[in-house]
């Protein structure tokens, strides 16, 4: 019997939450992050701040802070008509973040639309991506707000996407709808999953 999408998104929930040595995994995945030849040739990237079970990446966060490379955040807001977007923060230093929408840090709503500071989809070359669960093939799982996908639907064909998670939150298939959007590559502690 096949799972519909909230199922799956409860049974990988449990999955993450249940992760042990999340730590040790999350630093695993983003040394191999690192070595990726997409990471390597990228400008800007842009990566998410973990909350919750997420795979860790602050650590990664402040090695590519010590790089030349454009370090993009999103973060969570409204568009115009008051649809769920992401907003992109170039990040220079984690000093300008606060803590905000459940707890993930974000530029203060004060500095929000700072032209300086904001940038645009197009502009990405790699966005580093999580997941609630993910296929082998790259679909992709999500909490359901419709952030990421909004997001995704307006990168350059070019940018590549890469989902990191455990191996724990791999599903053989997941139920993808016209809006969603797949991975480049997913990848684990355990392997790298190629969509190309």
């Amino acid at each position: 019997m096949s799972l519909n999408k909230q199922q799956q998104r409860l049974q990988a929930y449990k999955a993450r939450n249940n992760q042990i040595n999340k730590e040790g995994l999350s630093l695993i995945i983003c040394q191999k992050l690192i070595q990726h030849p997409s990471y390597q040739r990228a400008s800007t990237v842009m990566i998410y701040l973990h909350c919750h079970s997420e795979v860790r990446t602050q650590a990664f966060v402040k090695t590519l802070l010590k790089t030349d490379k454009r370090l993009v955040i999103p973060y969570c807001t409204q568009d115009e008509l008051g649809n769920n977007k992401l907003g992109l923060w170039h990040l220079e230093n984690l000093n300008e973040l606060v803590s905000g929408t459940w707890d993930i840090l974000e530029p203060p709503k004060t500095k929000w639309g700072d032209l300086s500071k904001q940038l645009h989809p197009q502009q990405l070359d790699l966005v580093i991506v999580p997941g609630v669960a993910f296929s082998p093939q790259g679909a992709r799982l999500g909490h359901g707000a419709g952030y990421y996908d909004r997001l995704l639907n307006q990168v350059r064909r070019d940018c590549l996407l890469i989902g990191i998670a455990y191996e724990s939150q791999l599903f053989e298939k997941i139920q993808m709808d016209s809006y969603d959007v797949y991975m480049d590559f997913i990848l684990t502690e355990k392997q790298l999953y190629s969509r190309l």
